[in-house]
């Protein structure tokens, strides 16, 4: 379970990180001021939130190696390959999903767009 969210607070935050660089970067030389330093600040937190997120991550996987050297001693070697298997899976997974829905929710966004031109 926290495998889960720290994926997806880490898949979040840098969506956002990503979403706040494109918006800096397509202010043009006559933005007001205020609107680019809003957009710094949110990017200086992002980056600050994306550290901490890493760094949870990093304790979860510390986590994960003492419960899977517990895990070892109890399991069979082939229903232990099982559980080192959807460990690593798990991760992946979870992206994949994300992303999935990402997709959906722009040819959502864009099938509304042509609806709305026609």
């Amino acid at each position: 379970g926290d495998l889960d969210k720290v994926v997806n607070l880490l898949l979040s935050l840098s969506g956002r990180l990503a979403r706040v660089e494109t918006a800096l970067g397509s202010l043009g030389p006559h933005a007001p001021p205020e609107d680019k330093l809003a957009l710094r600040e949110k990017q200086r937190l992002l980056v600050a939130q994306l550290e901490d997120a890493k760094e949870l991550k990093e304790h979860v996987g510390r986590r994960e190696e003492a419960v899977g050297a517990m895990v070892a001693r109890y399991l069979p070697p082939e229903h232990l390959q099982d559980y080192q298997h959807f460990v690593k899976m798990k991760s992946a997974l979870i992206a994949e999903q994300r992303e999935l829905e990402q997709k959906i929710k722009l040819g959502q966004e864009q099938l509304r767009c042509l609806r709305e031109s026609l």
